[in-house]
């Protein structure tokens, strides 16, 4: 029998149906955490938003609300993982893929699907959403925020 996967809450008949044991499982521990990011599907890619600073170049520090509105808007991302078909569609990438995994790229802000996996913002978008690929995101930030 496997565990129940921490904070999903699925009915009896459900868990027993699916071989799952009714006690949660304990907190995933840091270093498994990386094992549990999604497989992205098709030409989706699983995109995570670097961590903004704390202070502005003043010295000033942010409030919380700021730092999350400047994550979330962030036009930088890491390639964590990409889809099988990512960059195969010949007709729209003739010249081969944008990017790969392990690069850093721009997108839009807010684009794509958001998700949290263990507290950190990540995003889901399609292969045609990279904007430009960047050797070192330091510095780089969205106009108008």
């Amino acid at each position: 029998m496997t565990n129940n996967p921490v904070g999903i809450l699925l009915p009896e008949g459900v868990k027993a149906s699916l071989g799952i044991a009714s006690d949660p499982a304990p907190e995933t521990p840091v270093e498994e955490r990386g094992k549990q990011l999604p497989t992205p599907v098709g030409y989706k890619m699983l995109l995570i938003l670097p961590e903004q600073g704390d202070k502005y170049e003043s010295g000033i520090v942010k409030a919380d609300t700021t730092r999350y509105a400047d994550e979330v808007a962030s036009v930088v991302a890491f390639v964590a993982k990409m889809g099988p078909d990512c960059y195969k569609d010949q007709q729209k990438f003739p010249c081969g893929p944008w990017c790969k995994e392990g690069d850093f790229v721009i997108i839009r802000p807010y684009g794509g699907v958001r998700i949290v996996v263990h507290g950190k913002e990540m995003r889901l978008v399609n292969d045609d959403s990279i904007e430009a690929v960047v050797g070192d995101p330091r510095g780089i930030k969205r106009v108008g925020g």
